[in-house]
């Protein structure tokens, strides 16, 4: 619920964030869909099939949905609770390059209206195409996110960036770190004004054993601190999020490790 999202933001000390677009399209009272088997796996084929089935309805529910039922009004009443929890939603992830066009102007519209100026989605040629000009449209901007694909030496993040000049990237230093074994500032400063956003994450080495493996803060060997440190000296107008995705201790919440790494964030900064 919209209250549990902002307890738990209050919690582990967070005043802004990337909100993931079936969070925000649940909260707005979208339909509900099939959950995931737990036993997916184990699944025979004529389940997973039905199972498949069931998510395509659920798909084609959406876009009716998103284009004839979904309500300005329901995110105007999300963004005030957030607003007066003083929470920032600077992103939402609609993920929409393969929507129709309608669906698409109705991500752009919906986010903005939560207060981001960014629509995300995982990077690639034909969403980049496709998006930018909606982004342009808006005047907002659309907004990928990589994985390890920069590990791979034709990968080029300004081939995405000159589709439109409302590209932007969210780039996530764990992976890239993690894929190329190259020091993330060295992109970070040349793409800064194409950077709208980065994820955080501590990750080991590409030569490392494991290696590329997500560790806890301060455990793996991602120059966590260089990159914050570059961003808060040249004042880069760029949005540091925590993406938290090494294991959870025994014990411990997402809530808890959460606010490890904001307060470990917070020593690097003022190291």
């Amino acid at each position: 619920t919209p209250a549990d999202l902002i307890k738990y933001c209050q919690q582990a000390g967070i005043t802004s964030l990337e909100l993931m677009g079936n969070v925000a399209e649940d909260l707005a009272g979208a339909p509900a869909g099939p959950a995931r088997p737990a036993n997916f796996r184990e699944m025979s084929e004529e389940e997973r099939a039905e199972f498949g089935l069931k998510r395509e309805a659920h798909a084609e529910a959406m876009t009716a949905w998103r284009i004839n039922e979904a309500s300005p009004e329901k995110y105007k009443e999300l963004k005030a609770l957030f607003d007066e929890a003083g929470l920032h939603i600077h992103t939402v992830k609609f993920s929409p390059a393969n929507w129709s066009d309608e669906e698409i102007d109705y991500a752009f519209e919906s986010a903005k209206i939560l207060g981001a100026k960014g629509v995300t989605n995982e990077i690639g040629h034909d969403a980049a195409k496709r998006l930018g000009p909606f982004a342009e449209k808006h005047d907002m901007y659309a907004v990928f996110h990589n994985h390890g694909q920069p590990g791979d030496s034709a990968f080029n993040f300004e081939e995405f960036l000159a589709y439109s000049p409302a590209n932007m990237l969210n780039l996530d230093v764990g992976h890239y770190f993690g894929a190329t074994g190259v020091h993330p500032n060295g992109i970070i400063e040349k793409l800064h004004e194409r950077i709208y956003s980065i994820h955080i994450k501590d990750k080991t080495a590409k030569d490392a054993d494991p290696a590329d493996t997500n560790a806890p803060w301060g455990e793996g060997d991602t120059p966590l601190g260089d990159i914050l440190q570059l961003i808060q000296h040249n004042k880069w107008n760029i949005y540091c999020d925590i993406e938290l995705e090494y294991e959870i201790p025994e014990g411990s919440d997402a809530v808890a490790e959460t606010k490890k790494c904001a307060d470990y964030a917070k020593v690097l900064l003022a190291s």
